[in-house]
């Protein structure tokens, strides 16, 4: 009978644990919805898993950075045991999409947190250079940022800045010593780059910087 009573009493317990767990999950991710740092942190120090990841599969930080929920993204990142360094399909890490997105506060945070720099194949110079967010370039570079860093493809950072990012990220990295001669898997370089988008302003930054590279005659 004491047997019995006892694994009754642990039945509950067990079973008050899991719905509590679930409403603490639903909680988690509606605060992230909301940008509720403060409930986000509440729930950390109650126990939860700041690495729970959602049906689609991605944890916390990840969908904070993507959605520009920064407060709950600031909680992830102060939390020891959330890891920064998780990949998604696609390879990109919250680092990366901060970077594209402009969130300099946030990248300054994940840096802290030894978020990977130079992250292989696509890194995080080539989003902030994609967004022509030049701060955070800058960012990166001081905190020894490849480059030349080459994606799957050979594109590097100074081919995004060309045809997506901006005239003056293209002249923050070249004169950071971006090589300007460089070509991607499909031999296209900078120069290809910048005129696919019609932008002439960087295409004539980039054949300026060939020439001073090269000795005459050879451009």
């Amino acid at each position: 009978m004491r047997k019995s009573i006892k694994f009754i009493g642990y039945l509950v317990l067990a079973l008050g644990f899991s719905f509590a767990h679930a409403g603490s999950y639903d909680d988690f991710f509606v605060a992230i919805k909301r940008d509720e740092g403060a409930t986000i942190t509440d729930l950390l120090k109650r126990g939860f898993d700041p690495n729970t990841i959602d049906p689609s599969g991605r944890p916390g930080l990840f969908i904070a950075v993507q959605d520009g929920s920064v407060k709950a993204a600031e909680a992830l990142i102060a939390w020891p045991k959330t890891k920064v360094e998780w990949r998604s399909p696609k390879d990109e890490s919250p680092l990366m999409i901060a970077a594209l997105k402009g969130q300099t506060e946030l990248v300054r945070r994940l840096i802290a947190r030894d978020a990977d720099v130079n992250k292989p194949g696509w890194a995080p110079l080539h989003y902030a250079a994609t967004g022509g967010h030049l701060d955070i370039m800058q960012i990166l570079l001081d905190e020894y940022a490849f480059i030349d860093a080459q994606s799957p493809n050979k594109t590097t950072p100074l081919m995004m800045a060309a045809k997506y990012g901006s005239t003056a990220a293209v002249k923050l990295l070249l004169e950071a010593g971006a090589d300007p001669t460089m070509r991607n898997e499909l031999g296209l370089s900078a120069v290809d780059f910048a005129l696919q988008s019609q932008r002439k302003d960087a295409a004539d930054l980039i054949a300026a910087a060939i020439r001073k590279a090269q000795p005459k005659g050879k451009w």
